[in-house]
């Protein structure tokens, strides 16, 4: 992308294509009503223009995390492959269940995993959580879980959250959604999230370092994305 500074001094891409999205279905089951929310999440994304990469966990085969199978073996194939796809994305979506009010452990496991890589390509990663499950509070309580590891890991993750309460009644025979209201919402909450991933992506963050919020001045540069 090339890079345009404006007449107030803000750099951006200046273009460069369209936004690029992951959306990964966290669920490794066959029939998941979350790979079905992710189908719609995609289908949303590719109507707002973005170009979107759709996936399954289970296209990413991993073992349980084992610090001296690592040492010994390296990372598995399957995590590598994720991280690669992470890496080619602007911005990440996962739809996600909810096991025992938290995160799956097939989803965390894969977290632990790619988080080993350096660069670890979760670090200032814009993401929005979605979830869908059989419950009434469709999964939000899972998200509010999967929050906390992403979010140590430096992911910039969306305020707002998407959960799909009943989903095993949700969904009708053509695969959308049969609440015109649940429709309404999902395509507002997704097409928000792309507008705040599209200008974080075309324009880089403002810095200012701490101690000029003391008072002190500075001559440090503050079109840089934060590092530190």
């Amino acid at each position: 992308m090339s890079r345009v500074t404006d007449g107030l001094g803000v750099t951006s891409d200046g273009g460069g294509g369209p936004l690029r999205v992951l959306v990964l279905a966290g669920s490794s089951r066959a029939g998941s009503v979350n790979a079905r929310l992710a189908g719609l999440v995609a289908a949303q994304v590719e109507r707002s223009g973005a170009t979107v990469d759709l996936a399954r966990l289970r296209e990413f085969e991993m073992p349980t995390y084992d610090g001296d199978a690592e040492a010994d073996e390296g990372p598995p194939a399957g995590a590598a492959l994720l991280r690669e796809r992470l890496l080619a994305a602007q911005a990440l979506v996962i739809a996600s269940p909810e096991y025992n009010a938290s995160v799956p452990g097939v989803l965390k496991n894969a977290v632990d995993w790619v988080s080993r890589f350096r660069p670890q390509p979760f670090k200032d990663k814009q993401t929005l959580l979605v979830s869908a499950s059989p419950s009434m509070v469709g999964g939000n309580r899972g998200l509010w879980a999967l929050r906390v590891p992403l979010e140590h890991l430096g992911a910039r993750v969306y305020p707002d959250m998407f959960s799909l309460a009943m989903a095993h009644a949700a969904f009708g025979e053509d695969g959308g959604l049969t609440d015109a209201g649940l429709r309404e919402r999902l395509a507002a909450t997704v097409d928000s999230f792309l507008a705040l991933a599209e200008a974080d992506t075309r324009y880089l963050c403002l810095q200012r370092r701490w101690y000029e919020f003391l008072g002190d001045e500075s001559t440090a540069p503050v079109t840089h994305r934060a590092e530190d």
